[in-house]
């Protein structure tokens, strides 16, 4: 472990008012799974999202990402944002339900020979329709299409009280926890106060 980095001492630690804290779980795997592609059902598609621009993509982002308190690109300046979308080696796609926006699929290739699944998700209505063993699957394929020997991933506490074992069945190996503390995105108007209701606001003027 780098020096740099601070370890939680044994117990509990108080947190500033106005802050939240997730335990976030990093996953890796070393080796594409074996098993057959899951295909989308008739009327999904999954499509490349070509020249977003910050409007554009931080719609979907919301989208997808607000029940689950995603932020860090809600506050990213969009000339920072814009670096990150035209990166050559960012992959983004947009799942698509009849023309209707409803999913987001983010693949990063800037490490030498490993891919970072940055972001996953569908809309709430999307949910539970097997639609994310269906994006999954295009995940792996399209990160072990280039030439990696490393895909990871990190979620979190905040996330789908599921999404830690979806990841693991679906072939990621868990390798390390950390806890991110961070300003609840909610008191400072970045996402709206009734989002997110399994991470319970504290009033931090209170």
């Amino acid at each position: 472990m780098s020096e740099q980095q601070s370890v939680l001492p044994f117990g509990y630690s108080d947190l500033a008012p106005g802050f939240i804290a997730t335990v976030v779980t990093h996953l890796e795997m070393y080796d594409k799974p074996t098993t057959e592609p899951v295909k989308f059902p008739e009327g999904i598609t999954i499509e490349p999202l070509t020249s977003p621009t910050p409007a554009d993509y931080r719609k979907l982002y919301r989208a997808v990402g607000a029940e689950w308190l995603w932020s860090s690109r809600l506050l990213m300046p969009d000339t920072e944002l814009l670096t990150i979308l035209n990166r050559k080696s960012v992959d983004i796609y947009v799942v698509c339900d009849k023309g209707e926006d409803i999913g987001l699929l983010e693949l990063d290739f800037s490490e030498s020979e490993e891919c970072e699944l940055v972001y996953f998700g569908l809309v709430g209505r999307a949910t539970g329709k097997g639609l994310g063993k269906a994006l999954m699957s295009e995940a792996i394929e399209r990160a072990w299409a280039r030439p990696i020997k490393r895909f990871w991933v990190h979620t979190c506490t905040f996330d789908s009280p599921g999404a830690l074992r979806f990841y693991i069945r679906t072939g990621f190996k868990p390798y390390a926890f950390q806890v991110e503390v961070q300003a609840d995105p909610r008191l400072a108007g970045i996402l709206p106060a009734d989002v997110a209701p399994h991470v319970p606001l504290i009033n931090a003027s209170r």
